[in-house]
């Protein structure tokens, strides 16, 4: 974990500094890969505004925060890094369980998406080659089932 916090307009602390570092240590435990982290502190007119950017692995999360107490507004910039990790994390796991595409970029072969597309065109020695409970997943649901349908 490599944490580098920069003071502008302002005197440095060690006490801000220690704070923003064990902040920044606990958000560690949500991510997989070590994170590099880049914290700027500094004073705007009256604004006490706390930025920080995190990179871990392919993750890149960017969160600012100004209130009137530097302290505060450290503790609202993890908030918001916290949130924003978690986010991600569901997203990842999301995508891992669909088996790896994303819902616009996932690219099916050519006969999928024709069998997909009109399943009542689908031929019917293709429709009885597949088993049961395919042809079921598939058929439309017209309030038809395969025992009320004249033949």
């Amino acid at each position: 974990m490599n944490i580098s916090i920069t003071f502008r307009h302002m005197e440095s602390s060690d006490a801000i500094k220690r704070h923003a570092s064990q902040k920044l240590a606990k958000l560690q435990r949500f991510l997989r890969q070590p994170m590099t982290a880049k914290v700027t502190l500094s004073l705007d007119k009256l604004a006490h505004v706390a930025e920080t950017r995190i990179s871990s692995g392919g993750a890149h999360l960017e969160a600012k925060e100004a209130s009137d107490d530097m302290y505060t507004s450290i503790d609202r910039v993890m908030t918001k890094l916290e949130r924003q990790i978690r986010g991600a994390k569901g997203a990842t796991q999301s995508r891992q369980r669909r088996g790896g595409d994303t819902v616009r970029g996932a690219e099916q072969p050519a006969t999928e998406r024709a069998r997909l597309a009109s399943p009542a065109k689908a031929s019917k020695k293709a429709a009885a080659s597949r088993s049961k409970r395919e042809a079921a997943k598939i058929a439309p649901s017209r309030g038809r089932t395969k025992k009320n349908v004249k033949r």
